[in-house]
Parts: structure tokens; sequence; C-alpha cells
């Protein structure tokens, strides 16, 4: 038998197979050494998910702990791109747009995605959620979420503010206390398989950790009410806007604030920004005759008048500067007292030129016109208050009746709350407290005195004098039948262009009730109301008919601050 030599073949396979052997060898040494923490961290993301565990954003509520912000369950849609095949996404083209209000270019975009999350609709209700299941396709997965649900719609909606799609605070109370709120999300890491189907739970976890409550010094039904009336006055008087502010003027607990226009907060994007803005905090106006009170606590603190002393207001007429000043209606002699009940501009420009511009300016700035008051709500501005070294020929007859300043609403609340509190200025809030869910109190917020802008028998002498405006002044539309009521209009013009307007006005009104016993003070503004436009008329009966029903109810419920 003779046996062939395949020498140089067997050497190429020899070869070859070293080759082969040292080629992979090399790889597997540059996977080791070089790439294994790559294809680790690739291999990882593949087979364990984490699931982000959103935290029970905090509860808000009203004195009374009655829900004014809460949060609901809602479904928030996903889906897995490389999971799902041709058919699945024909599918989820044709089906999807209609049922979630979608355009099928977004979901085609999304779908394009090489991820194995995407989004494609946040929060879902309940039945959109269980009509997207029942359609079947592969691919798409569904998140358990809470919605911030606001239970009584607009009410209180520019103290409350909203949130956003992640829950995270945009306005208002939601964005000033978001830290509180909002709480601290948890994770989950969960296990695939080459499917990427959830297998368990790994050992990886982290509980969420819940936001904490408010517990705000609004009253719910106070609320109501004044959001009521202020709304039946805002549309038969037919103005731009309009504000209430009521407060407990003992302690500073903001019992009720509201603006008009304003939004449903659950349907925020629905309204505009002006009916979304805090008029009450954020916008300034010239008041008018409500800001004859800053004259009237000076000259009776000062000693540079008593109340049965009279003064000449010229009969209508009277000459600052270079300009005429006019009362409504021609005035001769009257007392001190009767300048503020009557509302008389001439009288109370005698009485600062009799106290100077000095001393005039200084109580304004007591009663804190031109700063903020410092509430507990972002958005607040300080108005302005000039400096006697500004002031022209024409201030002195212009300023203590409210003209050349500016002021909001909170501020005027602020000044009357403090001569029916024997002249203290208490700090305004609205937050009473903040609690976890089993109630424990994690912040207490206490009433704060921030001055004494004048002596107990001066504010009581200030409180005696608006009675009488009340009584038998330009204010006899506040009065309330059994309770002593203090109070002052305003109605001045407003600057349009540069010079001031004959037929558009800021109407307001100033008090509080029981007058020798003080329990509510609040102030009522509209901007623009027509035809009839004084402060007596428009917002005087607001205040009277919230005050009375407040009153009646706080009775009621026996409820003492």
């Amino acid at each position: 038998m003779f046996i062939r030599r395949h020498s140089g073949r067997f050497i190429f396979v020899f070869l070859l197979i070293i080759g082969s052997f040292l080629y992979f060898l090399f790889h597997l040494l540059a996977i080791q050494f070089f790439r294994s923490d790559f294809l680790s961290r690739k291999a990882e993301q593949q087979h364990n998910h984490t699931v982000r565990i959103e935290p029970q954003r905090g509860i808000i509520y009203d004195r009374n702990s009655r829900p004014l912000a809460l949060n609901l369950t809602v479904y928030s849609l996903y889906l897995n791109p490389r999971q799902m095949s041709s058919e699945a996404k024909s599918r989820a083209l044709k089906d999807l747009p209609p049922l979630l209000g979608l355009k099928p270019s977004f979901l085609k975009e999304r779908m394009g995605r090489n991820k194995y999350f995407v989004w494609i609709k946040r929060k879902l209700e309940f039945e959109t959620m269980q009509a997207v299941k029942e359609l079947n396709i592969p691919g798409l997965g569904f998140l358990k979420e809470t919605r911030r649900h606001y239970p009584n719609n607009e009410l209180a909606s520019h103290l409350l503010g909203f949130v956003g799609v992640d829950n995270n605070g945009l306005e208002g109370l939601e964005l000033q206390f978001d830290r509180y709120l909002k709480g601290h999300e948890g994770w989950a890491r969960i296990l695939r398989d080459a499917r990427q189907r959830d297998l368990l739970m790994d050992t990886g976890f982290i509980p969420a950790k819940d936001g904490f409550d408010l517990v705000l010094t609004i009253d719910e039904t106070i609320q109501f009410m004044a959001e009521q009336v202020l709304d039946e006055a805002f549309k038969k008087h037919h103005a731009e806007s309009a504000t209430i502010i009521l407060m407990n003027p003992k302690t500073g607990e903001i019992l009720a604030l509201a603006n008009r226009p304003t939004y449903n907060l659950n349907d925020v994007f629905g309204s505009d920004v002006s009916s979304r803005t805090n008029r009450g905090i954020a916008h300034t106006y010239e008041p008018g005759s409500v800001f004859k009170i800053v004259a009237a606590s000076a000259a009776l603190e000062e000693e540079i008048f008593s109340e049965n002393d009279i003064i000449f207001c010229e009969n209508g007429s009277y000459k600052v500067g270079n300009h005429i000043l006019h009362d409504h209606h021609g005035q001769g002699n009257l007392t001190f007292a009767g300048v503020i009940e009557q509302s008389s501009n001439i009288g109370t420009t005698k009485i600062a030129q009799r106290m100077g511009a000095e001393t005039f300016y200084q109580y304004a700035k007591r009663f804190r016109f031109g700063e903020l008051t410092g509430i507990d709500l972002r958005g607040e501005v300080g108005g302005s208050l000039k400096d006697p070294s500004r002031w022209s020929k024409t201030t002195i007859g212009a300023m203590p009746i409210g003209h050349e300043v500016a002021v909001t609403p909170l501020q005027m609340l602020g000044a009357i709350s403090a001569i029916a509190n024997d002249g203290v200025y208490m700090k305004p809030f609205v937050v009473k407290y903040i609690k976890d869910n089993h109630d424990e109190l994690i912040k207490v917020f206490e009433p704060e005195a921030l001055d004494r802008i004048m002596s107990p028998s001066t504010a009581r002498r200030v409180s005696s004098i608006l009675t009488g405006a009340v009584e038998c002044g330009t204010g006899k539309r506040a009065q309330i039948k059994g309770v002593l009521v203090a109070g002052k209009t305003g109605t001045a013009q407003k600057i349009v262009n540069g010079k001031y307007s004959h037929n558009k006005y800021f109407a307001s009104f100033i008090g509080f009730a029981p007058a020798d016993d003080p329990v509510i003070a609040g102030v009522v503004m509209f901007d623009e109301p027509h035809p009839a436009y004084y402060g007596g008329t428009v917002a005087a009966p607001v205040f009277q008919e919230v005050v009375m029903n407040a009153l009646k109810y706080l009775k009621a419920s026996e409820v003492i601050f």
C-alpha cells in the first residue's frame, strides 16, 4: 500500500486552527479586559429595569381639615419600541391617536426610538386606560401615578396655585411650600427576561417618602361666601377686576382671599395669565379716600387735633400749589371726626398740612406702605411711597387723600387691621401648620406682631370715627343690623396715559366688625366698575353681605379665634 503525504495541506490546516485560536483568544482578552464594564452595563440595562416610585404629594386642608387639594390615582401609558412588532406598531398607529387625542406623527416618532421605555401620554383617566388595555397591543404598558385634584375647582385658586404634570408646584402655595409637599421619590429594580417581560423585584428597593400636609388659616365656608358675593358684584358692576380679603385682625390669619377674574384649578391651561394673577398681593392701585386713615391716625397720635376740633372745608374748593382741590359735596365747617366721616378731601389735606410732610410720611411707613407685608405667598409687591424729598408742591394735597401712592389690597387690609387690633400691626399669613400623614406636627406658624403703629387709646379713637363713617357717613351701605361696623370708603380716579381719567375709577372699602371687639377685618376693591363707581355704592355692600354671613356662620359654629 502506498500512502501519499500531504504535508502542505496539514500545515495550512494547522496554521488556520492556530490563527483562529489566537484570533478568538485576542477578542476574548479584549472583551475581558477592555470591554467588560461596557458589556456588563449593557446586559444589566437589558435585564434590569429601575422603576421610579412616586411619593404621595401632601394634601392641603382648610383650617377645619377640609381638603382643598388632594391626589387621585391615574395611569400613564408607555411603550417599548424594541419589543413591538411591525404589526403591533401599525395597530397602535391606527387605534391610539383618536383614543388619546394624539397626532399620528407624534406617535410614529415615539415608536421609532431605539429604546426600551418611551412615554406616550401621562395621567390618563381610568376609562381611557381601560380602553387602551382592551386593544391588547404588545409593547404597551401602564404605570400607576397620581394627579393633583382640586375638589372645589375655582375656590381659593389664587391662594392654592397648581402643579405641573410631574406634580411639581408651579404657582401659589403649591410652589411656595413645594419642598414640604412633594416628598421624596423611591425606586425599585425589576428583573426582565430575554423578551423584556418583568419577572420579579430585585433586592434593590427604596420606598418613597410622602410629602407633608399643609393646614391653612383659610375657612372653606367663609371663602365660599366671599367668592360667591364678589362674583355677583363683579358681574353686576361690569368691573375689569375685583378683590376681597378677610383677616382675623388679632392674629393676622387670612380667612379668605378671592380675585376676579379667576380660573379652574383642574383646567389651568384653559385660562390666561390675567385670570391666574393674585391681584390681592401683586397689583397696585391708588387707593383714594381709604388712605385717609393714615392722616387721621397720625393727627390723633401726635395730638395735633382732637375729634371735636373745627376744620373749615372751604365750601368745596381749595388751592394747593397750582392745583384746585375739590370735595364731592362742598362743606363748610366740619369737626375733625366729621372730615373723616364725610370723606372731605380738603379737610384731610388741611390736617396733613398742619402735621407736615415728614410726620405724615413716617406714619405711612409705620403702616408699612411702600414695603412688603411679609405674607407667606410668592408674588407680593411693595407698592410705592415717595420720600418727602421727592414731593412736589401738590403732593401734600394728593397723598393724604390716596393719590401719588401705590398700594396693594393686602396692604390696606393690614393697615385697617392694625387699627382694629389696638394699634398693633400683625403679619398676615395663610399657613397655620405643616404635619405628616400621622398628624405629627412638622412646623407651626404662630401669629407675629410686626410693629406698634399707635397707642391703644388712639386706635380706639380712630375706630370710633370709622364707626361714625359707617353709621352716618359715606359707608352707610356697610351697616350690619345688630353689629357695630367700622370702615372707610374710597373712590380714586385711574391714571390713563399719564392723566387722571374722568370715567375710570377704583372703588374700595376697608373695615372691621364688630367694631367694639373685632373678629373680622376686610378689604374689597373693584377696578373700573360702571356705571356705578363709588366705593360706598360698589364695595361697601359686598363687605356688608360677606361679613354679616361670616359672623353668623362663626356664631352658629361656635368658632372662637
